[in-house]
């Protein structure tokens, strides 16, 4: 059976437009029973919803906010600016080897933008980065406008298609994101990226180990308050892509894959997030440089191809 997360069935976008399109609350909980996931069916069936069955857009919205500002909890434990930081100066010092003038970074699927306000937080990049996050989700978009402004921070917000900015982004990233992609559409986020007058990429997303759903379990099980993040956290667990996977997904043409501390380099007790990095391949050299010497840590298809021999 498929594991399915309910954030991603309660709220719909029109993928042309970005409106906002109506779900139906007995549609979502059919889907999750034919899952045999009755636990989440029970949590959205108990949803508010209109005369029509369709849910109340208000109440999703106030729950969703709700649900990512407790994962900003997961984040802060993870310290996972600073594990962005670890990556992103190196990859943004090798850019500039080869890039003139103001670069962006775009944040793809920023929720409440908790990455990008840290990066703007602690100044992390340099005055000649600007950050913006984008999502399709309209009320994490203007929650985290409303806490960016709050907070007095110099980045901003997009509703919309990440890959269909009218400025290009310099370097793509992500948090948490990469386990949403099924399928084909996993290769086709990265060719995206490839086929984009983006750099480099980096996006970060939970190493796939035996240990992953215990540690979620736990975590978001003391942590999280609502039955929606403590169901969708387990979830994500259970549905983080294998090193191999991702590293064939993000063999995007005029793209070098290369993966962060897989399995066999890390610790399964201390690896939670790591990223899927790429970066054109002119700029490998000088990434590893930046690295020093975590570029050991650093490997490509060639190296689970060796190991498997």
């Amino acid at each position: 059976m498929p594991h399915l997360e309910i954030s991603d069935l309660i709220t719909a976008t029109d993928p042309r437009t970005g409106a906002r399109l109506p779900v139906r609350r007995a549609e979502v909980v059919h889907r999750l029973r034919e899952a045999g996931d009755r636990h989440a069916a029970r949590i959205v069936a108990r949803l508010p919803a209109d005369r029509h069955d369709v849910l109340d857009p208000h109440a999703v919205d106030r729950l969703m906010i709700g649900v990512h500002t407790e994962l900003q909890r997961l984040s802060e434990e993870l310290r996972l600016g600073k594990r962005l930081v670890h990556i992103l100066g190196p990859v943004f010092e090798a850019v500039r080897a080869t890039a003139t003038g103001r670069l962006r970074l775009v944040d793809v699927g920023s929720g409440l933008g908790y990455a990008v306000r840290w990066l703007a937080a602690h100044h992390s990049l340099g005055p000649d980065v600007e950050l913006v996050g984008v999502d399709l989700d309209a009320a994490l978009v203007g929650e985290a406008a409303r806490l960016a402004r709050a907070e007095g921070l110099d980045c901003r917000f997009v509703h919309g298609n990440a890959f269909d900015l009218p400025e290009a982004a310099t370097v793509y990233v992500s948090t948490g994101v990469l386990h949403h992609f099924r399928g084909p559409d996993l290769a086709g986020f990265f060719r995206a990226q490839a086929a984009s007058p983006a750099l480099a990429f980096c996006h970060f997303d939970i190493a796939a180990t035996r240990l992953a759903p215990i540690g979620a379990w736990v975590f978001h099980r003391s942590r999280m308050r609502h039955p929606l993040g403590r169901h969708d956290g387990v979830a994500s667990a259970r549905r983080a892509h294998t090193d191999e996977t991702l590293l064939q997904a993000a063999a995007a043409p005029g793209m070098r894959p290369l993966l962060y501390e897989p399995r066999g380099l890390a610790n399964p007790f201390c690896t939670t997030l790591r990223p899927v990095i790429g970066i054109r391949p002119e700029l490998e050299a000088p990434l590893r440089r930046a690295m020093g010497r975590s570029a050991r840590r650093l490997v490509g298809p060639e190296h689970l191809a060796g190991a498997a021999r």
